[in-house]
């Protein structure tokens, strides 16, 4: 395919992509105004699951995309996620309490996971390894612009009590919709790719075990310290049988013919290493992206429109290394320092961010926030690059949609544990700081609603306040220490990270040459 050609397709591509990055961004800086509206008493402890809900059903999702669109084709199966995305949004939008949003974000999930899986699986069939990284800093740009966008998208909606008649948060979800009409219209128009005759089965099974083991220990993260204590009957259940369940989904996919996670995959050493540092490097990005917008409105008072303009310069480090990297990786031809480095200053960038507190200026936060966008730019995509070279051409499909899988279960196990950190913690420091002063009763019997409420914090005197977002700056500098954490145990697994020659051809070069199971990508005239 020409560059021309290629920029058609990646530009439809980059519109799908762009609905699935949007919508966990501008959820971010709404969640706190949503939560306050239908969140109801324990709004701020099951806040995680607005985000996890979303991020779990993606994450189960994506291999089985992969395999149904070995049956009939990228390109439908994309259409159909994007239908299922544009459904959930339109009925989040109409939510009447946290129940049905977390419900119908799950929906929107399913689609959001054929989304993310199919695009890169799309990459992966259209542009040969070694000229992948001219084209990469584009997806970088689309996660940049997303990550800009969305925070102010979500703030100025937020900011609105009414728009046309319609609550202003409602129009997070509902912003969704016209992006994914015309989506849908590109994508029918100039998208065409390789309809590939492959036999194969649908692993429902592994599938349903995948899920039922991913979920009890998700609940186990989420409950426990919070409605039940760790050492609880109930919370040791859930991770006993989380891990059995999983260990009994390792033993499926051994045997049955079709698996949605193919075991042989892990004989190779890049795939591996890739899986165990997406897995580790998606649980920090859920930490560090979904909770500094709500450190600024808690801390500064930041509208939510203000707090997502402070996260523009995580953005410019990140699209900067997204694009260096991937023009050096063409040139070059080698991809191992990238990880290496980028997860080394993103463990860095983390450490640093530990030390944020309510004196914390404006420079010092936005310089701790560059630095670990610099880090995450140079390492999210070239994780699945690496993949995509290591593996045969016949695995493209399903080891690109596996990647995707690991780095979203890392992101569901993030929200989820770095949920119940934050909660734990807080807890914890705001009986400490409040003591037993009558005039910190607010503080003791209401903290966390306080907390998760825009207009309450302003009413009260200025000594309550400062125990309030002092304990909150304790707790979060937890997440973040936390955060560090996976990253480092992320960057001492990068060195075993092999490097291979990067591929010439890619995949659909095959049906250049005639291969009779697989037809050319062509492009609408």
């Amino acid at each position: 395919m020409s560059h021309k050609q290629i920029l058609v397709v990646f530009g439809s591509l980059m519109l799908g992509l762009l609905l699935a990055s949007l919508d966990n961004t501008i959820v971010s800086t709404a969640i706190r105004t949503i939560i306050g509206d239908i969140g109801g008493q324990n709004g701020l402890a099951r806040m995680p699951w607005v985000t996890t809900a979303y991020v779990l059903a993606s994450t189960a999702a994506t291999p089985i995309y992969g395999k149904l669109s070995d049956l009939f084709g990228r390109k439908p199966l994309y259409m159909t996620a994007i239908v299922l995305f544009l459904t959930g949004s339109a009925l989040s939008g109409l939510s009447q309490n946290l129940n049905e949003l977390i419900a119908f974000r799950a929906l929107q999930g399913l689609g959001a996971g054929g989304i993310l899986g199919l695009t890169f699986a799309i990459v992966g069939d259209v542009v040969p390894p070694r000229e992948r990284g001219k084209y990469q800093g584009l997806f970088g740009g689309v996660f940049m612009l997303a990550m800009v966008a969305g925070p102010l998208l979500g703030g100025i909606f937020t900011e609105h009590n009414s728009i046309i008649g319609i609550t202003g948060w409602r129009w997070v979800f509902y912003v969704n919709l016209p992006i994914g009409i015309i989506a849908l219209f590109v994508i029918s128009a100039v998208l065409h790719l390789p309809k590939r005759r492959v036999k194969a089965t649908i692993d429902y099974i592994g599938a349903t075990l995948v899920v039922a083991g991913v979920v009890c220990l998700l609940l186990a993260a989420q409950m426990g310290g919070q409605q039940y204590a760790w050492g609880s009957p109930v919370i040791i259940g859930l991770a006993i049988v989380g891990v059995v369940v999983l260990v009994g989904f390792v033993l499926w996919e051994i045997r049955t013919p079709e698996p949605i996670l193919p075991m042989r995959l892990f004989r190779g050493d890049v795939f591996r290493v890739s899986s165990i540092m997406g897995f580790l490097i998606g649980m920090v990005m859920m930490g560090a992206m979904m909770y500094i917008p709500f450190y600024f409105q808690v801390v500064n008072g930041d509208s939510p429109t203000k707090a997502g303009l402070r996260m523009l310069p995580m953005m410019v480090g990140l699209l900067t290394t997204s694009i260096s990297s991937g023009r050096l990786i063409s040139r070059t031809g080698r991809y191992r320092f990238f990880p290496i480095a980028g997860i080394a200053v993103t463990t860095i960038g983390l450490g640093l961010m530990t030390t944020m507190d309510e004196n914390t200026t404006f420079f010092t936060g936005a310089l701790f926030m560059f630095i670990v966008g610099l880090g995450l730019g140079a390492t999210m995509q070239v994780l699945i690059l690496a993949v995509q070279n290591a593996v045969e051409m016949k695995d493209m499909g399903v080891a690109t949609t596996s990647s995707t899988f690991f780095r979203s279960l890392g992101q569901t196990f993030g929200a989820a544990v770095m949920g119940a950190i934050l909660t734990n913690q807080l807890t914890s420091h705001l009986k400490t700081n409040a003591g037993p002063s009558p005039a910190m009763a607010p503080v003791r019997e209401h903290g966390m609603a306080i907390l998760q409420s825009e207009g309450a914090m302003s009413k009260l005197p200025q000594p309550v306040q400062h125990v309030l977002i002092h304990s909150f700056t304790q707790a979060l500098s937890t997440v973040f220490l936390f955060g560090a954490a996976l990253s480092l145990i992320a960057w001492f697994a990068s060195w075993f990270l092999k490097e291979h020659k990067l591929r010439s051809m890619a995949p659909s070069g095959a049906a250049k040459q005639g291969s009779p199971d697989v037809e050319a990508p062509a492009l609408a005239h």
